[in-house]
């Protein structure tokens, strides 16, 4: 017997716990007992279940992908142009992500704060305290937290930006001792890496029952009124990712590659397709290789490169959508966010996308690193899970889209020709 996908079961959770919720009313009991504080229970024990993965998983991940840069020969040149690209490519796309979410204030309903119509339940006084602490010292206060004084310290109390610093210095300084230090050190996060992966996947599986009580406590406590800022949340996400991937990469496509950006989509297709229905860039690195190589005429030298370290560090749609979630929630909350604050999201949500991992909704992880960076309590994540899943599919098809494009500038700035039939070498000539 075929098991059901877990997108469709989550879902079906989704639209169970709504009816469930509606048709419980304001307080539903089952022989006397209240069935909100067991919706909470269970929402609460899958959320507390992905903040346990925080830590170990970022940390593998970006130590890994690190290590596997600078042990491959050519970081320099080659190495230079794809983080330089990624990283301008990811920002652009949280840019583009501030400014809609900023225009649309997708958490504001009526002029007034979505909070009560998302059941959010965290004090407003308190959460405003923590966020304007957040703010304080703006650019300078974020360098400041990015290098902990103690690094397990910073890690028990969720202090990622100086964890990822760490990793990010940790991965680089690995593949600068000797080869066999270098090689057992490596195995060993690389065996986490993969640890943390089974591990979400685990947890993963209880997505559906998690799913159905935060929406079931949100229904039974609100009715339907969650449903408008949530669905003008994710028409602000949908339409930032088509801003990102139809206008800014098409546009680098242009400017540094000099190719016609319709027919890297053509060419890209079958991966596109592939990301948006597994909503994993990692399962879909091998037919994003096959499409760039014999559809559109990149070398492996460079694809080989490239794409590997892009479905690990490159997360442009992951990026824009952490961006626009947490200032959604502080939105919802009703904080005015300073530009110190805005700032750290911006920076915050920059540096996480580099270790999120390649699978379905691991982005919900790095979210909850943003939140905690700006003061805004993690449970708020809660409500995003309605239409998570949906605009993971097309997250993901965006990240993909910007690796491919990404190769494609580095192959074209290499010299190479025939890329997109393209004849003429752009830059550096072989």
């Amino acid at each position: 017997m075929t098991r059901l996908k877990l997108h469709w079961q989550i879902l079906i959770a989704i639209v169970l716990a709504a009816f469930v919720g509606w048709i419980g009313g304001g307080d539903p009991a089952i022989f006397g007992l209240p069935l909100v504080p067991a919706y909470d229970f269970v929402g609460t024990l899958f959320i507390n279940a992905l903040k346990m993965l925080i830590v170990p998983l970022i940390m593998s991940s970006i130590i890994v992908g690190v290590a596997g840069i600078g042990s491959s020969g050519d970081l320099g040149r080659l190495g230079g142009k794809t983080l330089v690209y990624y990283m301008a490519s990811s920002l652009l796309a949280i840019l583009v992500g501030l400014a809609l979410v900023n225009l649309t204030q997708p958490g504001i309903v009526n002029g007034e704060p979505a909070r009560d119509l998302l059941a959010l339940d965290a004090d407003t006084g308190a959460v405003a305290e923590k966020v304007g602490g957040a703010g304080a010292g703006a650019l300078a206060e974020i360098f400041l937290r990015m290098v902990p004084t103690n690094v397990v310290s910073a890690a028990a109390e969720g202090q990622m930006l100086g964890l990822i610093f760490f990793s990010l210095l940790f991965g680089f300084f690995m593949t600068r001792v000797n080869h066999e230090t270098a090689e057992t050190l490596y195995d060993f996060w690389d065996a986490v890496y993969r640890v943390m992966l089974r591990m979400t996947e685990w947890v993963m599986l209880f997505a559906p029952l998690g799913v159905f009580g935060l929406v079931a406590k949100t229904v039974a406590s609100t009715g339907f009124d969650a449903a408008g800022p949530l669905v003008v949340f994710a028409l602000t996400v949908l339409a930032a990712l088509a801003v990102h991937a139809l206008v800014t990469l098409p546009m680098l496509l242009r400017l540094f590659a000099r190719v016609r950006p319709y027919r890297l989509f053509d060419a890209m297709a079958p991966a596109l397709m592939t990301a948006f229905s597994t909503a994993s860039s990692s399962a879909t690195l091998p037919i994003t290789m096959e499409s760039l190589e014999k559809n559109a005429g990149v070398s492996n030298r460079t694809s080989s490169f490239v794409l590997p370290l892009g479905a690990t560090i490159n997360m442009d749609g992951t990026a824009l959508y952490e961006c626009v979630a947490a200032m959604f929630i502080a939105q919802a909350y009703g904080l005015e966010l300073s530009f110190g604050v805005q700032l750290t999201i911006v920076v915050t949500a920059l540096i996480t996308s580099v270790g999120v991992a390649g699978i379905p909704s691991a982005s919900l992880v790095a979210i909850a690193i943003v939140l905690t960076a700006v003061g805004l309590p993690v449970e708020a994540l809660g409500v995003l899970f309605v239409f998570d899943r949906i605009l993971d599919m097309c997250r993901t098809s965006v990240n993909v889209f910007g690796d491919s494009c990404g190769a494609v500038i580095v192959a074209r700035t290499e010299g190479e020709e025939g890329v997109l039939g393209e004849t003429t070498a752009v830059g550096r000539t072989t």
